[in-house]
């Protein structure tokens, strides 16, 4: 690829990644006026493309908000400690290194071979409550991307039973907090390739040695999967997740279904469970017809 090329490329990702997060800002009012952002930076490419974005939207943006980052050092043997710091420092921006060993407490705690994921995450969600508390920070920033919100909307319903995943916007477990998710309508691929071009400092995940969610590992190559076989069907299905109809799903907690009586007035989005959905109705079907003079038979 020419420099040129790529110039125009890396430009048109930067537009688009800054574009999709401000929407998802404005759609789901995360950031407003006087807003004291407190940035969770793991050392992963997520969490440092979400920092240098928020950073160039706050330059652009109508509202005056500030950012802090935030990282917990959690003890692994081998974390370069050294790396967020002198990284934060050459941007200029205001950081916090809170240093707690949950290593130590995971290790203790679960069987050897078994994954680590879940407890390591409580125990750093704990954490960073508390440093949001003593920081002063109404606002907590996950890098969270369209990716995991999908794949946790599949875990829940293969394996947990339930029509739920990663909000862009919800209050913290302890009812004290607003948690942020500003990456919630960018693409993974997008994310590693602004990585690379950034050439952000990452730092591995998998220092404890513990392995990926096996589950979610399989999720997402179901997803990979379908992209490929079927070019938009992960778009169609990211996009129901906020185009939900409560009456024609089946939880009684949701909609009183026992209230629903007939009014002699047309309902949107009435009962149309055996209507021909209009997706196949546009699909191109072989038809059989009969020639009757000819006794021929003919497809259309």
């Amino acid at each position: 690829m020419s420099p040129e090329k790529q110039a125009r490329e890396r430009g048109k990702l930067h537009k688009r990644l800054l574009r999709l997060t401000g929407e998802a800002i404005a759609h789901y009012d995360m950031i407003g006026e006087g807003d004291r952002v407190m940035v969770c930076l793991s050392g992963g490419k997520d969490s440092y493309a979400l920092l240098d974005l928020l950073l160039t939207l706050r330059s652009r943006a109508p509202v005056r908000f500030e950012i802090i980052a935030v990282n917990l050092d959690q003890k692994q043997p081998g974390f370069p400690e050294d790396v967020l710091p002198a990284y934060l420092r050459s941007l200029g921006v205001p950081f916090h290194i809170e240093n707690q060993d949950t290593y130590s407490i995971v290790r203790r705690v679960i069987p050897e071979g078994r994954t680590m994921c879940s407890l390591c995450s409580r125990l750093r969600r704990g954490i960073l409550y508390r440093v949001a508390d003593e920081l002063g920070a109404t606002r907590i920033a996950l890098g969270h991307h369209r990716d995991d919100i999908l794949e946790t909307f599949f875990l829940n319903l293969f394996f947990g039973g339930k029509l739920k995943t990663m909000p862009p916007r919800l209050v913290s477990d302890d009812g004290r907090h607003v948690v942020i998710r500003p990456l919630a309508y960018v693409e993974e691929a997008d994310l590693i390739a602004y990585a690379q071009w950034r050439e952000f400092p990452i730092i591995p995940c998998n220092l404890c040695g513990s392995q990926e969610n096996l589950k979610r590992r399989e999720i997402k190559q179901l997803m990979r999967e379908w992209e490929k076989r079927h070019p938009g069907r992960v778009e169609n299905i990211f996009s129901s997740l906020s185009r939900v109809v409560p009456s024609h799903l089946m939880d009684r907690e949701l909609f009183d279904f026992s209230a629903a009586q007939p009014t002699g007035a047309p309902v949107p989005e009435g009962d149309i469970a055996f209507d021909v959905d209009p997706v196949f109705e546009a699909a191109p079907v072989q038809v059989a017809t009969i020639q009757l003079t000819t006794g021929s038979t003919a497809t259309s």
